[in-house]
């Protein structure tokens, strides 16, 4: 059967997203695996996202990026991403920085690269005054943003470290829940690895992002701002993550669109073959919600 046929229990493949334009007045639009890959852009996905507003959609992009949004849209337009295909973000790093506010005068340790470093800078500007960062043996709670070298390390790395840190019972806030995010070809472990593994032997942990409602409150209320309230039903969800982005969408009662080509690719495609309807159907039972389409990358 190819792929152009495949119904996968009535779940159709689409010619293209002006296929579903029309039934929509929003989009909940995934970032990293839908519209760039951590080292370039989409072009084709930023034209979908931009002739959909010409035709007087609203386009919010949803990311699990561990970063504060004016962080996030930097990042987005550095790697060429059109700043006339979305109207505006939410991200998961935005909400871990709410939290860590909340948390003034708590000391914490950051488990990530230094790369995340901006998550507590920016905090420092909305409290005025720097956040107590320290070791793990001293903090009141952790903010895991990813490995430290997600290329060379895996979670099991960081059984010893987690071991600690349970010890002196540590809430931890994940602030990016994703497993493993595409880099180019390459698939990493991301921060939701390591909360997964902390959660495991017991840790406490605060997950910001998809597949949890907040985002998508956030998400939603950026719509409304921009446009008024509308129903549900008129906006549609787009990702690549089935276990993040589907699980969520069907959570917040929202349609969705699946692109195929993204984290699962190679789950989907085993050797770069034909399409693994069994591993397409087991995605979608693991997540326990279906898509309204399929495509294998988001183009108009």
């Amino acid at each position: 059967m190819t792929a152009d046929a495949l119904d996968a229990r009535n779940v159709p493949f689409i010619a293209g997203l002006h296929d579903l334009a029309e039934s929509y007045d929003a989009i909940l639009c995934d970032g990293w695996g839908v519209l760039i890959d951590g080292r370039r852009h989409f072009p084709q996905a930023a034209e979908a996202l931009r002739r959909f507003r010409a035709k007087g959609g609203t386009v919010v992009l949803i990311t699990n990026a561990s970063r504060p949004d004016d962080e996030v849209r930097r990042q987005l337009l550095g790697l060429g991403v059109p700043q006339d295909c979305f109207d505006d973000l939410a991200s998961a790093g935005e909400l871990a920085l709410r939290e860590i506010v909340a948390r003034k005068g708590q000391a914490v340790y950051h488990l990530g690269p230094a790369r995340d470093d901006g998550l507590f800078r920016e905090a420092a500007r909305r409290l005025g005054a720097p956040v107590m960062r320290v070791g793990p043996d001293a903090a009141d709670y952790v903010v895991c943003t990813g490995l430290l070298n997600e290329h060379n390390e895996t979670p099991a790395d960081y059984d010893e470290l987690l071991a600690r840190l349970k010890a002196r019972d540590l809430t931890m806030l994940c602030a990016n829940p994703d497993i493993v995010v595409a880099i180019g070809n390459d698939l990493v472990y991301c921060a939701g690895a390591l909360a997964e593994r902390y959660a495991a032997i017991g840790g406490r942990v605060l997950t910001f992002g998809k597949p949890h409602a907040p985002i998508y409150a956030a998400a939603m209320e950026r719509v409304k701002n921009l446009r008024g309230a509308i129903d549900a039903s008129r906006i549609l969800a787009i990702g690549d993550g089935a276990l993040t982005d589907l699980v969520g969408a069907g959570r917040a009662g929202l349609d969705f669109l699946f692109i195929m080509h993204g984290v699962h690719r190679d789950e989907l495609h085993p050797e770069g073959g034909a399409l693994d309807e069994a591993a397409l159907e087991s995605l979608f039972t693991r997540a326990g919600a279906r898509p309204k389409a399929l495509a294998r990358e988001l183009f108009w």
